[in-house]
């Protein structure tokens, strides 16, 4: 064994508001051979009908946030969650733990040149200590909130809670390493993201 197989993998977590535009950044690293693990998929595996954060979910809060195939139905339990703060705090308690767990596991086993492990709530959450460096992805509040009305159908009240409800835009700067805009063109965005890359290349060596 090497010295460089005993070096630590760069992991950069990768955060920013609903509706930033995460999504497609992430994407535009994995186009470029980084290893990309997103939280917001592993949520969605968890609570598969016939996994324990599925069946822990239901017996808090009831059928009506399942669907007629048995799958949680995320636009209802989103009303419940983002009206009544102990009922958001009840589902994180399920949630976080297993979603932690799974990303760790993801993290050990992925290959490539560093990792982007994409957090939306990163600011407080335990996987904060598991990344060396945050990319946050900066967004004006207002086209957060158009973007969820068009691409969520919320209602502008519904969409006003949840961007309230989640860590401010300031907060967020305060944690970063490196800043991506999620506002401006697709060809700026990736100009940005061949940028970073290298320097993130050039950290691993």
């Amino acid at each position: 064994m090497t010295r460089d197989d005993l070096k630590p993998v760069l992991k950069i977590g990768l955060t920013g508001g609903i509706a930033s535009g995460k999504s497609t950044i992430a994407n535009m690293f994995a186009q470029l051979g980084a290893a990309v693990i997103d939280t917001d998929v592993i949520a969605r595996e968890v609570v598969q009908p016939g996994q324990a954060a599925h069946e822990e979910i239901c017996r808090r809060f009831g059928d009506a946030i399942v669907d007629t195939d048995g799958n949680l139905d995320r636009r209802a339990l989103r009303k419940i969650i983002f009206a009544d703060e102990n009922a958001r705090l009840d589902l994180e308690a399920i949630l976080h733990p297993r979603i932690a767990a799974q990303t760790r596991r993801q993290s050990d086993a992925a290959q490539g040149p560093y990792q982007l492990i994409v957090v939306p709530l990163l600011l407080g959450s335990p996987l904060l200590k598991l990344v060396q460096r945050v990319l946050v992805v900066d967004c004006d509040v207002q086209t957060q909130f158009e973007r969820l009305l068009a691409r969520d159908a919320e209602t502008p009240a519904q969409a006003r809670r949840i961007l309230a409800a989640q860590a401010s835009r300031e907060q967020r700067l305060a944690i970063a390493d490196d800043i991506i805009s999620g506002d401006q063109s697709l060809d700026s965005t990736r100009e940005r993201v061949v940028e970073l890359d290298g320097i993130y290349r050039s950290i691993c060596e």
